[in-house]
C-alpha cells in the first residue's frame, strides 16, 4: 500500500484529534449526488504533515478521535483492527470512517 498520507494532529483540551486522508485527495472537491452532499479535502481539516502509512497508523492508534477519508488509509486502519467495515461509508466512491478510541 504505496504512498503518502496528509496528517494533521490537534490537540485540544485532552483530546488528540487526527484527521488523515490519502494525499492525492488532498485539494479535491468530492460531489456525491446520491448522497446529495459535497465535500472538500483540504486546509485547514485535512492539511497537514506529509507521513508514511506506519506514521499514519501511528498517529491514529495514539488518537482519541479520527477522521480518515480514502480508499488506501481507510483500508490499511481496517486491517490492523482500527476500523470495523460496519463503520466505513463511501462518498463519491472513496472510503470514509470517524472513530473514537477508547483510552481508558
Amino acid at each position: 500500500m504505496a504512498g503518502l498520507f496528509r496528517v494533521k494532529i490537534t490537540d485540544v483540551g485532552g483530546e488528540r484529534i487526527v484527521s488523515v486522508c490519502d494525499e492525492e485527495l488532498f485539494g479535491k472537491i468530492l460531489v456525491d449526488e446520491r448522497m446529495r452532499i459535497k465535500i472538500r479535502i483540504d486546509e485547514p481539516f485535512y492539511g497537514g504533515d506529509l507521513m508514511e502509512l506506519d506514521e499514519a497508523i501511528e498517529a491514529i492508534s495514539t488518537s482519541t478521535q479520527a477522521n480518515l477519508f480514502g480508499n488506501r488509509i481507510v483500508e490499511a486502519a481496517m486491517a490492523r483492527g482500527l476500523v470495523i467495515k460496519e463503520g466505513v461509508i463511501e462518498i463519491a466512491g472513496i472510503k470514509h470512517t470517524q472513530i473514537i478510541l477508547d483510552k481508558v
